[in-house]
């Protein structure tokens, strides 16, 4: 024998399944604004934090130095990080491949290791053939909001930060060639010009 539901048993399932359909959209919603917030850094399209850190071998480099003259690309890193021994070899050959567009873009790592040696031991080993620069007290990471590695942003002339990632892309060379405004060349990714990224 079936019992039927009273009249408000049947309004409170209707409003349970109400709540429970609002809440999933609801959170699904914020889900999505979450992700969207994470795919655009903060600092796209605003004025890149000013800094000035010393290179490996101890000149100092500033952001000043290269507004109104050529587009710059920062990589914070560390000789610790995994994915950030992926991208150097990645930006050490797209660097090698443009160097004779130099008066158009550089590219400086940023170094956040703890000691001014494990940075430049890292950098020896790597090859790296553009300027690395250590930020000792993480001052520069602080100021572009890098709380995770590999970081990469890229600044135009004006000093406005026009990409950021976070992590490791691999289609990091067609990125870079696309935004310091190169032609995009089919040989993007993996070793190339005889060199090893392993």
């Amino acid at each position: 024998m079936r019992t039927r539901l009273s009249l408000p048993a049947i309004v409170a399932l209707a409003l349970l399944a109400a709540f429970t359909i609002f809440i999933t959209w609801r959170a699904k919603k914020l889900e999505a604004a979450i992700r969207d917030r994470a795919d655009e850094p903060e600092l796209i399209n605003k004025a890149a934090p000013s800094f000035e850190l010393p290179t490996l071998d101890g000149q100092k480099v500033s952001l000043a130095d290269y507004h109104g003259k050529k587009k710059l690309v920062l990589t914070f890193w560390a000789s610790w990080c995994g994915p950030c021994k992926t991208e150097m070899p990645v930006l050490r050959q797209f660097y090698q491949r443009h160097r004779n567009d130099a008066d158009k873009f550089e590219l400086l790592a940023i170094s956040i290791d703890d000691t001014h040696r494990e940075a430049e031991r890292a950098a020896t080993e790597m090859k790296l053939p553009f300027p690395v620069l250590w930020d000792e007290r993480s001052q520069a990471a602080t100021a572009y909001g890098v709380d995770a590695i590999p970081a990469l942003f890229i600044i135009n002339e004006n000093g406005k930060v026009i990409y950021a990632n976070i992590g490791f892309d691999p289609t990091l060379e067609f990125i870079l060639a696309q935004r310091l405004g190169f032609k995009v060349t089919p040989n993007t990714g993996g070793a190339g010009d005889g060199d090893s990224s392993n």
